[in-house]
């Protein structure tokens, strides 16, 4: 009878631990499961397209929106605004976008303006400064600033080592940027609405 008890007792032990044993093997297979629909780390880094809503931006106005961890601009520009870009060609380095920094203007967009023709107004650029990887920051009104120019007629200043841009994220010449800032391809789902790193041939 001892014996018996002894035996159902080791069984019972051996079942126990063979159970325990498959349960953490089953956990480890989901596990491992679960990770496989996981997206890579270089799915994140590419980013998927992101859209944007400027039903409410007033004209002189400016939200940001990120697109692959990186901030993109929205930029509604006044008449005003436009107007002083073509005033300003002789100044910048690279008037044409004739050079790129990570990606070519799309060829969708007027050279002159940066924009698509039929939302000229609206500027859509990713706000990295391609000297050192800083964002600039938005000097909309015009007239001298510190470490600005006394006829200064709006745009952006690198506050790390004072590459200026102007409203169409174009570089002044002999500054410490290299390039205009990059402008992303994108696309109008509406006169609203848009969407970011796609446009009518695909995915950027």
């Amino acid at each position: 009878m001892s014996n018996e008890k002894q035996v159902d007792s080791s069984r019972r032990g051996l079942l126990v631990a063979t159970a325990a044993m498959g349960g953490v093997a089953g956990l480890a297979t989901a596990g491992a499961l679960v990770s496989t629909f996981q997206p890579s780390e270089r799915a994140k880094a590419a980013g998927a397209p992101v859209e944007a809503d400027i039903s409410n931006l007033k004209p002189g106005e400016m939200k940001v929106v990120e697109w692959r961890g990186k901030p993109v601009w929205l930029l509604k520009r006044t008449p005003e605004m436009m107007a002083e870009l073509a005033k300003l060609e002789g100044q910048l380095a690279d008037p044409l976008s004739e050079k790129s920094y990570t990606m070519d203007l799309p060829s969708y967009c007027d050279k002159h303006t940066r924009s698509r023709p039929d939302h000229k107004d609206i500027l859509i650029a990713v706000g990295i400064c391609p000297h050192l990887g800083c964002s600039p920051s938005s000097k909309f009104q015009a007239g001298a600033q510190p470490s600005l120019p006394d006829d200064w007629a709006g745009g952006f200043l690198c506050p790390c080592h004072g590459s200026t841009f102007d409203l169409a994220g174009r570089v002044f010449k002999n500054k410490p940027s290299p390039a205009n800032l990059d402008v992303p391809r994108h696309m109008y789902l509406s006169d609203t609405k848009i969407i970011i790193g796609k446009d009518e041939k695909g995915e950027a």
